[in-house]
């Protein structure tokens, strides 16, 4: 007699901090979520799974455990609490939860078009200043005072559910603690710490961008993991509706709001079986998952685990450099050019100036790269 037939097993749903746990695997606090049945009962302390599945990616299933400890099974089928649903009351559905907002006026107050985060300054680099600006605006962007972008989640009746912040550097990439993590912090704990929200606060999250979703009805969906490249592919695909989940466990019940939409999945390059297996569940949905990076990415791109924005990226800075060979900067040797690229960076365009006004030259040197004057 095995378990499949006669139990059903879920993660639990989150109902506030105390229903997530410490990783048996990685040892963080509040990101492990236990498999319970249907009347929320857990298995083991550690059948669950962590939500950092990149850096852990630990995942024990029922399936898994009890083939491990077929003894607890027959025990567990045994116990009165695990007797056959006919001899049990049918669950009861959870009671409807509160949903906790964060004021209007934070998010008034920290989306500012005109002091751009490190983040949005830094996407000017592949798109237009007039571009980045109308993307800060329709995503309510914010940034603090160290200018770390807020990516605020604003669900589809305009309620705010809470903001993001995350630090990045010039370059597109997360800014990593001593131990090689991102930083992230949220605005609801920063405001529960400073008494600026009830003690029975509780967070209900929803999809990064979801109040685009009632302003753009026609349009179709694209999701993707991360915030970063919700936006970023906004930025050069605006015909669709971007938005993100917030990484590859957050498939869930927040995707209800996308019912009577057509929506292309992207995830990750190493999220496209789980995402995969996570839409054949919802047939109420109409999903469709891209393969795009699964059938294109290389193996170094894998070891990255690179996103549909990552090659964005490189398309575009590609394309810059070919532009540089071959239409604006035509007049300067090759060499130069190929030197400033690489050892100058996002600072090509003004060094590419200075030779082309005081006719200068490019040199290597043995450790650096620099500009000195042709009659040196």
């Amino acid at each position: 007699m095995g378990y499949s037939t006669s139990h059903r097993f879920a993660l639990q749903k989150y109902e506030g901090i105390h229903t997530r746990h410490t990783c048996p695997a990685c040892g963080r606090k509040r990101c492990f979520t236990l498999y319970v049945d249907e009347y929320g009962t857990p298995i083991a302390d550690n059948v669950g799974r962590c939500d950092h599945e990149s850096s852990c990616g630990y995942n024990k299933t029922p399936k898994e455990y009890f083939a491990e400890h077929p003894d607890v099974e027959a025990r567990l089928m045994e116990s009165n609490s695990w007797c056959s649903s006919s001899q049990r009351p049918e669950p009861q559905p959870p009671p409807r939860r509160e949903i906790y907002t964060i004021p209007e006026n934070i998010v008034a107050r920290t989306v500012r078009p005109n002091f751009p985060s490190v983040f949005t300054s830094s996407l000017c680099d592949l798109l237009s200043p007039a571009d980045v600006r109308s993307l800060v605006e329709e995503y309510q962007l914010g940034v603090t005072k160290a200018r770390d972008v807020i990516f605020y989640q604003i669900d589809i009746d305009g309620r705010c559910r809470t903001g993001k912040v995350m630090a990045y550097r010039p370059d597109l990439h997360r800014v990593k603690d001593p131990e090689g993590k991102g930083r992230i912090t949220w605005i609801h704990s920063l405001m529960k710490e400073r008494g600026d929200l009830p003690k029975e606060w509780e967070l209900t999250q929803c999809l990064f961008g979801e109040h685009l979703l009632r302003r753009y009805p026609e349009k179709e969906v694209r999701v993707v993991e991360s915030e970063k490249t919700a936006v970023i592919c906004a930025g050069f695909m605006p015909g669709y509706t971007w938005l993100a989940t917030g990484g590859k466990s957050q498939f869930n019940a927040r995707m209800d709001v996308l019912r009577g939409r057509k929506v292309v999945l992207f995830p990750d390059v190493d999220g496209y079986d789980l995402w995969r297996e996570k839409a054949a569940q919802r047939r109420d949905l109409s999903l469709v998952v891209s393969d795009y990076l699964e059938r294109n990415a290389t193996e170094q791109d894998r070891r990255d685990k690179i996103d549909i924005a990552d090659l964005l990226i490189r398309w575009k800075k590609d394309n810059i450099a070919r532009e540089i060979d071959t239409c604006y900067y035509s007049d300067i040797d090759p060499t130069t050019l190929d030197i400033v690229r690489r050892s100058l960076g996002r600072q090509a365009g003004q060094a590419i100036d200075l030779i082309r006004e005081f006719g200068l030259v490019a040199k290597v040197a043995p450790q650096y790269a620099c500009l000195v004057s042709k009659v040196e």
